[in-house]
């Protein structure tokens, strides 16, 4: 997986991998193995909800986001797209509990460094302004959940993740967690609907075929009088003497 290095002034970079074989057993007991992991970001959950509030008075403040804060929540957004992506069958990879961008998780969400001023009135009209991100989420969300649905039959039966399902997860999944980022006060522009990864995603996989080698050209016959030369040998090995004559 490649890291891409982003401003957040920019978007956000989700970058999901294609895993087809996946575990049809961590598959099957998923909304048990999830019960660790949702805890975690539920309690992770709860201790943002009031450093969001601490960063949204210190941005009308300053016009800068304190670094601690920043780092807490960006680790949260990151940490979310591990947990949701595991639920939601894009891998099978186990999250664990670090919202760390350095895991060599399968499934990343790329954030920069915080920019060095935001502008006070979207800080401050941001519930107003979340709302067309909100609702573009949900309907994105529900684009994931129904590709989450058709990948557990898919892959507790075949042991496979269909690459047109890990399409579908990928755009919803996407535009889901580069909003996280917006709500986080974390960027201050609206998420592009698609990114570059997205359009990637989104095309057709091309079938792995053969590599089969070119026929050789046919080549020209040669003309008769080069054959006969050609045919003809020469040097000393080649050379006849001349019959002795006849006795008279």
């Amino acid at each position: 997986m490649t890291t891409q290095p982003t401003a957040l002034s920019h978007q956000p970079v989700f970058d999901m991998q294609y895993q087809e074989h996946q575990s049809r057993l961590t598959t099957f007991f998923r909304l048990i193995m999830m019960i660790p992991p949702a805890i975690v970001l539920g309690l992770w959950g709860i201790a943002v909800f009031f450093t969001v509030i601490i960063a949204w008075f210190a941005l009308l403040v300053t016009g800068r986001y304190p670094q601690s804060l920043y780092d807490f929540n960006a680790s949260f957004a990151r940490y979310s797209t591990y947990v949701y992506a595991y639920g939601y069958l894009a891998t099978d990879h186990f999250p664990g509990f670090s919202g760390a961008d350095d895991i060599g998780f399968p499934v990343q969400l790329h954030l920069g460094p915080p920019l060095e001023e935001y502008s006070r009135i979207k800080v401050l009209l941001r519930l107003f302004l979340a709302i067309p991100v909100a609702l573009i989420a949900y309907a994105m969300g529900i684009v994931a959940q129904v590709a989450a649905f058709v990948a557990w039959f898919a892959i507790v039966i075949t042991g496979k993740l269909p690459y047109g399902i890990h399409q579908m997860l990928h755009l919803g999944l996407s535009y889901v967690h580069r909003a996280n980022p917006y709500y986080l006060l974390l960027t201050e522009d609206w998420p592009a609907f698609t990114q570059d990864a997205d359009a990637k995603a989104m095309t057709p996989r091309q079938p792995a075929e053969a590599q089969l080698a070119a026929p050789e050209a046919p080549t020209a016959p040669a003309p008769a009088a080069a054959t006969a030369d050609a045919a003809q040998p020469s040097g000393p090995e080649g050379f006849d003497p001349p019959a002795p004559p006849d006795a008279a």
